[in-house]
């Protein structure tokens, strides 16, 4: 399998979990955002580029891109119907040429 080429990301979020206010978190079950997942979404639904222009930002293919986002709304989408926790972590990211944990 190929490396995962670095992808870029303007900022890291400033909250890495959003719970269900019904339930704590330890009864929570929770589904993983990466950061490139994370960027996706902020770059197409937040800001409204275009699929090609946000994915030059992120140093990506078009095509990569489209399946990078189709994959954080789907888990999203999981979070939100069946009450789960979203947290936010990982992918292989730099922010500003640092890399993100």
């Amino acid at each position: 399998m190929r490396p995962k080429k670095t992808r870029w990301i303007k900022c890291a979020p400033g909250e890495r979990c959003f719970k269900p206010r019904c339930k704590p978190l330890s009864r929570c079950d929770g589904v993983y955002l990466s950061l490139d997942e994370f960027e996706a979404m902020r770059l197409a639904c937040l800001e409204g580029l275009k699929q090609v222009d946000a994915a030059k930002l992120m140093n990506i293919s078009r095509p990569t891109f489209s399946r990078i986002l189709t994959s954080a709304q789907r888990k999203i989408a999981d979070g939100l119907v069946n009450i789960k926790a979203i947290r936010i972590e990982g992918g292989c990211c730099e922010v500003n040429g640092r890399k993100v944990k």
